[in-house]
């Protein structure tokens, strides 16, 4: 049997290469076989990281029976959904629909054609109640295809033709600051104050949610705002979802207290936490939020760097057990077990606990114990680079680098941005996943163009390299052209125009755990309007503006899913704010002025230092008396140029709250 999935660049997929089960790639070939042999197609979509996705590979995928059962009447195809968001997107929308809900492992049949006709997620070895075993689904998937296939092949004309209905996209709607202060009293009906957060268990960190609360206290000095920005930034950084030892933050809480974590660590939660944790220090100063922040840049840049960039995630297995890197007994602790949270009444299985905070227990107990659980099984790593999660952790590692001086980040963000640029970003075009250096097969989706450009923009204004700019630019106007539905200003498809055709082109606006394409688009372009010359300028603006509009009704219905929107909107109304700081690299004061204008320019305003004229932001903007100096704009109107810090400090913070 040809082992297809041998030469893989997904780490998932190379975890099913040695299966009984005779599994394809998703390509064109194997649905012609589908069509040769007429058979339906088993779609199998998970990621790495996924300890359901193991769970189902053990119970049924390694069983010979059921591979011989699958091989006969089937062809099976294998996704990672972290490869091909796009087939995820399609096929989990029809999974939700036919099932009321989602997931991974997400199993769905389809006609040789692509188009589906029955899905589900895990399924057991074994019938349980409400649930039927694999096999059963199987077997009884190939008796109808066999006995009934007609009624198969209206059901799937049906169920495509319903998900097209519902493709169109929404009318537009205003984002003033009538609807941000709207989305804000929404928000707080939906939060939890005892435990912060929205909703109950299972619990996500809100990380864009809360970076718009964050920007709408800045902006109007809401107390409302900031006491659930940080209220759910102590709850997470004080629970078991956070990492107490290493730093970084697990994917979610089981529960609504953020207590016990499923133990995945994703590189976009943690990229996205950074940048919220680093924004959270300048507003507040809190020494707290600092350490959070500096410990998850720690973690990115000991266990998630792959190469020059960075890895897509680390298991919530260890040897099939989830947590067993991670959790502790009380007696383990010994006498740190208080400053923990851990008692003798333990609350993980195995008279285990997950580690939360109480108080401070020194730096050399957590590095004691820390090098204790580095001699533990370590869980296992998904190595791929992928282009939107690296521009995240790209950004975040710029921005907190500059404000918390930390060279080696920029570095490390410097790093990631060049591998980026010359693996995955060909002729113009991205690429969407690499590994060992070496490009994978998908193209990039439109996240992946906005979030890279967003970090390309955030490396630009630290660095002061053109570079970065020119590459940025050149993303968003590819995607400007490639991703937009035709005559419907401001609205994106996920997927470019010359992309491979799928059963519907996918277009979700809707932020989950991570930005939507079309509100990273948004963001970027946004941030770019601010740093080019005004000959491109007003076209980013008003494309940016646009793509805001068109997702006011998400924003105004469901905020706790458009937290990114919401985030881009807050900047649009406070209006752009630049600072542009000019003098010779070498010189202290120039270097002294930037510090204070990161340390203090609020969320959404752009700075950049460099010499006079080498990049559009300091392009007419002379030295003042030979020496360096600041320049401050609001809205488009420049005040005049200061030399000092204290002056900077008293224009940055004038106007704000």
């Amino acid at each position: 049997m040809a082992n297809r999935l041998a030469d893989a660049t997904s780490p998932y997929l190379l975890q099913h290469a040695e299966n009984p089960v005779d599994w394809w790639p998703w390509t064109e070939e194997a649905f012609a076989e589908a069509r040769r042999r007429n058979v339906p197609v088993l779609l199998s979509i998970g990621y790495a990281a996924c300890h359901w996705c193991h769970v189902m590979a053990h119970e049924s995928f390694e069983d010979v029976s059921i591979a011989e059962f699958l091989n006969e009447n089937f062809v099976s195809v294998k996704v990672d959904r972290e490869e091909r968001p796009d087939v995820d997107a399609v096929y989990m929308e029809v999974t939700q629909a036919m099932t009321g809900h989602g997931g991974w492992p997400m199993t769905v049949f389809l006609t040789p054609d692509a188009r589906p006709f029955h899905a589900g997620t895990y399924y057991p070895p074994a019938p349980r109640p409400g649930m039927p075993s694999f096999k059963q689904i199987i077997e009884a998937v190939h008796a109808t295809w066999t006995t009934r296939p007609d009624e198969i092949l209206e059901s799937a004309s049906v169920v495509v033709e319903e998900i097209s209905r519902h493709a169109a996209p929404l009318p537009p709607s205003v984002v003033d600051s009538d609807a941000l202060a709207g989305a804000v009293v929404s928000l707080l009906g939906e939060f939890d104050r005892r435990h912060g957060g929205f909703g109950g268990a299972p619990k996500f960190p809100p990380s864009m949610v809360a970076e718009f609360l964050l920007r709408h206290h800045e902006r109007t000095g809401s107390v409302e705002a900031i006491s659930m920005a940080t209220t759910t930034a102590d709850a997470m950084a004080n629970g078991g979802m956070y990492d107490q030892l290493g730093g970084g933050f697990a994917r979610y809480s089981v529960d609504a207290a953020w207590v016990v974590p499923h133990f995945e660590k994703m590189l976009y939660d943690n990229a996205l936490l950074l940048r919220f944790y680093t924004h959270l220090t300048r507003v507040t100063g809190s020494e707290r939020y600092a350490r959070v922040a500096r410990d998850t840049a720690a973690f990115l840049l000991r266990d998630l760097r792959a190469g020059d960039g960075f890895a897509a995630s680390l298991d919530a297995d260890t040897n099939g057990v989830e947590g067993l890197t991670y959790v502790w007994s009380f007696d383990e602790l010994g006498d740190a077990a208080a400053a923990f949270g851990v008692t003798g009444e333990p609350n993980f299985e195995g008279g285990k606990s997950t580690l939360g905070f109480v108080s401070e227990p020194g730096e050399d107990v957590r590095a004691a114990l820390l090098a204790r659980r580095s001699e533990r099984p370590q869980p296992g790593r998904d190595d791929k680079v992928i282009a939107a999660w690296n521009g995240m952790a790209i950004a975040a590692l710029a921005e907190a680098g500059a404000f918390f001086g930390e060279p080696a980040w920029v570095t490390a963000a410097v790093e990631a941005a060049s591998l980026l640029a010359s693996v995955h970003l060909v002729e113009g075009r991205l690429l969407r996943t690499s590994r060992g250096g070496v490009a994978g097969p998908s193209f990039g989706v439109l996240e992946d163009y906005g979030c890279l450009a967003d970090g390309l923009l955030a490396l630009h204004q630290v660095t002061g390299s053109i570079r970065w700019l020119d590459l940025a630019c050149g993303l968003l106007d590819t995607a400007l052209v490639r991703f937009a539905v035709p005559e419907t200003p401001g609205a994106y498809y996920d997927t470019a125009d010359d992309a491979e055709a799928l059963v519907r082109r996918p277009a979700d606006s809707t932020d989950n755990a991570s930005p939507s394409g079309a509100s990273s688009l948004a963001s970027a372009l946004v941030t770019a309007s601010l740093l080019v010359g005004a000959d491109r300028s007003s076209r980013y603006l008003d494309a940016a503006s646009a793509a805001v509009t068109r997702a006011g009704l998400l924003a105004a219905r469901a905020p706790r899913f458009a937290g990114h929107w919401l985030t881009v909107a807050e900047t649009l109304v406070a209006g752009p704010l630049q600072v542009a700081v000019v003098g010779a690299g070498d010189d202290p004061r120039r270097a002294s002025l930037w510090a204070a204008a990161v340390a203090h320019v609020p969320g959404g305003g752009v700075v950049v230092a460099g010499e006079p004229s080498s990049v559009p932001l300091l392009e007419e903007r002379p030295l003042l008396d030979e020496a360096p100096a600041a320049y401050v704009c609001r809205g488009y109107v420049c005040e005049m140029p200061v030399a000092s810090v204290d002056a900077l400090v008293t224009s940055l913070t004038a106007n704000t709250l």
